[in-house]
């Protein structure tokens, strides 16, 4: 324990017995009507009876450690909900109410300060850095020092990077105020980034921290066999704090399963396994809290043997065996390198008809692409699944796909579900993205989920080409993804792209295409900046149809940059626009060739045969008449 909080209360308390805590503050807030779609950090600003209120009812049910309404209250979360310049108010006022609480109800409970995780991934899965990770730490943790906390409880952590940066922020600004340092596991007993319960506790331990802990997302049973394998290893006192069970959705809102008498039941083994802090996460209430009190006073006359025992299995996981692979290995990325290589990207169609789209995949087969790109709801619009065009595309036509997999319509679970049933379907290839933010799209109201970014994408493809999940759970067979990047030579902050680009590149990525490119000059900067650091890149070509279009995606598309000189061209050819937007690209692929490892075609308005006619004299046409896929694709 931190050495200069040996005699706080806290401690102290903890030397002379075990010590309850309260419940879940948010199931409280919902219950008592408050919709998940509210800021519930802010309720200390606008319904601070609310908030009070409940913090008197735990107390009062045998809480002798009260938890801040605060667990969302940095300024990334609270960004979401427009409040980022409330940071300082928000943190201030709930240690406040915890403590007037305190006072209304006349008990002597100590107040922690609660800390939640930032909400954003940390590199290098995410963008946040360490040192932007402590300052956001440190901003509200100095709110709730102000406001008057007893000691700091860091919550449903499952980042040992991030609550590291977190323990460094507070002890920046005291070391006088104790920690409880508390990270969440799923139901595989490990975090989500693959740390077993013992991995969790060596660490902590080197940090000045002075309780350590598990909450949230199990309930009872799951946290009773982690804190078993905790307490194997522990020399600090141990913190328990579970879920109340599985939610269920009744009637519109969310119930939890575990009761209180079926909670309370497990206070004997928890305080058997080492915990010397019990209390309740999601779905636990003041009653819940009652009962565990009730039951703490029971354990507190009689000794640890005669304890009420629950009767529960734990034993240790065995290692996985070593992955096996699936061996059907993609023909392009086999190529990489070996061949120039042409892919044209195709947009899934906006209903439930793939005709024109396979018979477009035919059509570019035909003209020789070794395989299609395909959008993953590009621009943010609603189109069919990428992935089941990918797969339809793949059965009927023969060609092979590069899935364009982008992290906005997706949370960590969905990202790695779709991609294994991807792999299953059989597609290898498959672009990381971030993808165009939803307020782009169809509908501006909804908001994106990027768990991670590309780059982070990258790592998770990664892992499972090496037969592990993003928590480090074995997927049995290996799979065999062949990742591809983006890359943007004529980024605003080039500098920042290409350290980007390498990141993707550490991470695992095997190709990169470009963004569209009018003029050799901004490709050669960028692979001068890239320098040994080379997987082979795809340019990227979208011929321009009229000085509208190029109007168009010089200032309302991201990342397309049109020579002033090419927008000038075109205006002046006028009903040929089309034909010197082809030669433009024509020029480029000529000049770049030596320089790229194969060319990406763009088609503008589903114009297949108008953009394939960039490459005509550059690949062997294959053997599917042309004038039969056009027929096709005209009916």
């Amino acid at each position: 324990m931190s050495e200069s909080t040996t005699h706080h209360p806290l401690l102290e308390r903890l030397s002379h017995g075990p010590l309850l805590a309260d419940g879940g503050m948010g199931t409280m807030l919902y219950e008592r009507g408050v919709s998940f779609e509210h800021c519930f950090d802010e309720l200390n600003l606008s319904r601070r009876d609310l908030v009070r209120s409940l913090h008197e009812d735990y107390i009062a049910s045998g809480a002798r450690l009260i938890t801040t309404n605060t667990f969302g209250g940095n300024r990334v979360r609270l960004a979401r909900h427009g409040f980022e310049d409330k940071v300082r108010d928000v943190n201030f006022a709930g240690a406040k109410l915890a403590r007037e609480a305190r006072e209304i109800v006349g008990s002597d409970a100590l107040v922690m300060g609660s800390i939640g995780p930032l909400g954003q991934r940390l590199a290098p899965l995410g963008s946040v850095t360490i040192r932007e990770a402590q300052e956001i730490f440190s901003q509200q943790a100095a709110a709730l020092l102000e406001g008057g906390v007893d000691l700091f409880i860091f919550e449903t952590m499952s980042d040992l990077d991030e609550i590291t940066a977190a323990v460094h922020a507070v002890r920046e600004l005291t070391r006088d105020v104790p920690i409880i340092a508390s990270m969440t596991f799923t139901d595989a007993g490990t975090t989500l980034t693959g740390k077993s319960p013992r991995e969790v506790v060596v660490h902590l331990q080197g940090l000045a921290v002075d309780v350590i802990g598990a909450n949230c997302s199990v309930g009872p049973q799951g946290m009773l066999e982690v804190l078993h394998r905790m307490s194997a290893v522990a020399t600090r006192p141990l913190a328990a704090m579970p879920n109340a069970g599985m939610p269920q959705l009744v009637d519109g809102r969310f119930v939890y399963t575990a009761g209180p008498e079926y909670f309370a039941s497990f206070v004997g083994p928890f305080l058997a396994s080492g915990a010397r802090i019990i209390g309740g996460c999601c779905g636990t209430t003041p009653q819940h809290i009652a009962a565990m009190a009730q039951a703490l006073r029971h354990w507190e006359t009689r000794s640890r043997d005669t304890a009420p025992h629950v009767s529960i299995a734990i034993s240790e996981r065995d290692e996985p065996p070593e992955p096996q692979r699936d061996h059907r290995r993609s023909g392009f990325c086999s190529n990489l390198r070996r061949r120039f290589q042409i892919s044209v990207e195709l947009d899934p169609p906006k209903g439930t008809n793939p005709r024109k789209v396979i018979e477009g995949a035919r059509l570019c087969l035909s003209r020789g692409a070794d395989a299609v790109n395909i959008g993953d709801s590009p621009m943010a619009r609603v189109r069919m699944s990428a992935i089941a065009t990918a797969a339809l595309i793949e059965r009927e036509v023969g060609i092979e796909t590069i899935l364009h997999f982008c992290c906005r319509d997706r949370n960590l679970m969905g990202i790695q579900s779709d991609l294994i049933g991807a792999h299953a379907l059989g597609v290898r290839n498959v672009l990381a993205i971030t993808g165009d933010p939803p307020s782009v799209g169809d509908y501006p109201h909804i908001t994106g989920v990027y768990d991670v970014d590309s780059i982070g994408l990258v790592r998770i493809l990664q892992a499972m080409n090496e037969g592990a999940d993003f928590a480090g759970a074995s997927i049995g067979h290996a799979t065999d993804f062949c990742i591809g990047v983006a890359l943007n030579p004529v980024a605003d902050d080039l500098e920042s792209e290409i350290k980007r680009f390498r990141r993707k590149v550490e991470a695992g990525a095997h190709y990169a295409f470009t963004q569209p490119l009018y003029r050799i000059e901004p490709l050669q900067r960028c692979l001068d900046a890239i320098g040994d650091v080379r997987i082979p890149i795809f340019l990227g070509l979208l011929p321009l149809m009229s000085f509208r279009h190029a109007n168009f995606m010089h200032h309302e598309v991201p990342g397309v940059v049109v020579p002033e000189e090419d927008l000038r061209s075109i205006e002046k050819a006028g009903d040929r626009g089309a034909e010197l937007g082809i030669e433009i690209c024509r020029s480029l692929l000529e000049t770049a060739r030596s320089l790229v490892d194969g060319v990406y075609l763009m088609p503008s308005f589903g114009r297949y045969e108008t953009c394939l006619r960039v490459i005509e004299g550059f690949v062997e046409p294959n053997a599917v008449p042309d004038e039969i896929i056009e027929d096709r694709i005209r009916a």
